[in-house]
């Protein structure tokens, strides 16, 4: 499970913003928040990127694979979701 105290989102009307990413793959910030506090998810890291990521299950029970990066750790761990979406495959 990732430990942070902060997410990070950028403005929903940015077209290049990380909310609108999201919203182009039918996800919504609160399923990626889900997924992000679920202490059930599956913690790894992006093949193509390096990024850390997160696989989980949504409230809804779609499950989600979630990028993020890591902005700060002291005086509080601060991430910022990258991407989002249904996996092909898991």
């Amino acid at each position: 499970m990732i430990e942070f105290d902060l997410i990070v989102w950028d403005d929903e009307d940015d077209p290049k913003g990380n909310v609108q990413h999201i919203a182009a793959n039918g996800l919504t910030i609160e399923d990626v928040e889900q997924v992000l506090r679920d202490p059930s998810q599956r913690v790894t890291v992006s093949r193509s990127t390096g990024r850390p990521l997160v696989f989980g299950m949504t409230e809804t029970g779609t499950m989600i694979l979630v990028v993020y990066e890591i902005l700060e750790t002291e005086p509080v761990t601060v991430i910022r979701p990258v991407t989002a979406y249904e996996p092909e495959s898991v």
